[in-house]
């Protein structure tokens, strides 16, 4: 149901409920790919450019597949727009997870997912890039905890309506 937070969530306290809801759904590891392009399809009907539309997608992808990684490996995510921003949120019902492995014993790190490429070259694993990078493209930022599971707030500011259309909006 559109704006209603999962039970899991009440210890985090309560969803702000005001604005228009762009998108309210469940995602886990199997459905990162669709979370994305949903993403990227509402941050651009926000009235996001091409570049900063793909910040958001790429901001929200990070911090679902952390829910995914570290949390129960699940979680969900709250889009809104209000007051002339876009606000994401992402939330987990943790308790983390051990040493990567999933609820069914696979490996939530893209570690068992290589192509032919990628088994001979792997990509160097290192930890808190994802979160450097949500730190660097939203303008906001903001992470709720309990021993429960986390809420991260990722917001962007909208382009006003004068700005030209073809610039990525500045970051406050």
């Amino acid at each position: 149901m559109a704006g209603v937070s999962p039970p899991w969530l009440r210890h985090l306290g309560p969803v702000t409920e005001a604005g228009d809801m762009a998108l309210d759904r469940a995602f886990d590891a199997d459905t990162l790919p669709d979370l994305r392009k949903e993403v990227l399809a509402q941050a651009a009907a926000a009235g996001m450019v091409a570049d900063r539309a793909a910040d958001v997608m790429l901001t929200v992808h990070e911090l679902a597949a952390n829910a995914v990684r570290h949390g129960a490996g699940a979680g969900w995510l709250a889009m809104r727009v209000r007051d002339g921003r876009l606000e994401c949120e992402v939330s987990d019902a943790g308790p983390p997870r051990v040493d990567g492995q999933g609820v069914d014993g696979q490996r939530v790190d893209g570690q068992g997912f290589r192509t032919a490429m990628a088994a001979t070259r792997p990509w160097p694993v290192q930890r808190g890039h994802g979160l450097w990078l949500v730190e660097a493209a939203a303008d906001e930022v903001s992470v709720a905890q309990g021993s429960a599971g986390s809420r991260v707030t990722a917001v962007f500011n909208l382009p006003v309506p004068s700005e030209n259309p073809a610039a990525t909006p500045s970051r406050a």
